[in-house]
């Protein structure tokens, strides 16, 4: 399983479309095997998640998403977590797989 971070400052960024990169880890089972960064493409509609779903993400965390945005990543086969707080990408899933995630409100009003 592959799961996606959008990180500004390498923490989570707030809006997904707006991240200077996306940190993608690599888990198998409960244990993290590999985190790497990407710099993602300009952001328009569509372009993200075609380009997660390239980059073989299964999963992405963010705080806040559209629900366009939200639909495009599930067309592309991708599930989406939203409401996430602005933490490290590695603390992020490691909370995510062993089910403490805090989950809040999604911030996107779009």
């Amino acid at each position: 399983m592959r799961i996606a971070v959008p990180t500004v400052d390498g923490k989570l960024c707030m809006h997904f479309g707006h991240s200077q990169q996306f940190t993608l880890i690599d888990v198998e089972g409960e244990e993290i095997k590999n985190i790497e960064a990407a710099i993602p493409p300009s952001h328009a509609p569509g372009v993200l998640p075609e380009w997660l779903k390239q980059q073989e993400a299964s999963i992405i965390i963010a705080s806040g998403m559209g629900m366009r945005a939200q639909n495009l990543f599930n067309q592309n086969g991708i599930d989406v977590v939203v409401g996430a707080p602005t933490l490290e990408p590695e603390e992020l899933v490691k909370q995510y797989l062993d089910g403490t995630l805090k989950i809040g409100s999604n911030i996107c009003d779009h």
